[in-house]
């Protein structure tokens, strides 16, 4: 399907080309301007079709904390503690410039059990002293969470990431007990929050 799509791009250009070198003609260039319009219309086309534009991810943003400088140690910024939030949020947060370990947020809400948050890094964002990571809630209007962020070896993310893949590839979020977290994993800042609307199914 493919290659037929790009003969058609290719057939098209040539009868532009042809159309618009052929000086004897008018009708024949006509025709053949036509043609070659056409062919790249439907070559666009079939090809968009076929490779459709990346799912684009919306989130909001919650409140946020005033930097204090100099940054001395990991934390969350945004949200900030006490926030009502919505299903799909942007935790931001500030590091040292000596910090060079991976920052992971986890998110434990009324079952007790950890959820790994990530988004296409898998490891939270970070540049310049500033991290951030999509985190999306499932829970019912009202109920609080837990916002952990943890510090990690290369192991220790290793596991997160191969975890989240796992419950994608099963389209099952199960969680994890506090005794399966990584022991290269250590939390250095956490929050409470709760859910501004019903986010069950949403994720």
């Amino acid at each position: 399907m493919l290659t037929s799509v790009f003969i058609s791009v290719i057939a098209g250009a040539i009868c532009l080309l042809f159309a618009i070198l052929y000086k004897k003609n008018v009708k024949a260039r006509m025709a053949l301007g036509i043609v070659g319009v056409v062919l790249l219309f439907y070559g666009g086309f079939a090809y968009g079709a076929m490779k459709p534009l990346a799912y684009l991810e919306m989130f909001d943003t919650g409140n946020k904390l005033q930097v204090e400088y100099p940054i001395k140690k990991v934390q969350v910024l945004s949200p900030i503690d006490g926030d009502a939030v919505k299903c799909r949020i942007l935790t931001m947060g500030v590091y040292p410039e000596t910090h060079d370990k991976d920052i992971w947020v986890l998110l434990k809400p009324s079952d007790e059990k950890y959820y790994p948050q990530s988004d296409y890094t898998n490891t939270s964002y970070k540049e310049k002293g500033n991290w951030q990571v999509v985190t999306r809630f499932g829970g019912d209007q009202g109920e609080a969470y837990d916002l952990f962020v943890y510090e990690t070896d290369a192991s220790a993310s290793q596991f997160f990431s191969e975890t989240i893949a796992k419950w994608k590839a099963a389209d099952d979020y199960v969680g994890l007990q506090m005794e399966e977290l990584p022991t290269g994993a250590t939390e250095i800042d956490r929050i409470q929050v709760t859910l501004e609307g019903n986010c069950r199914g949403i994720h």
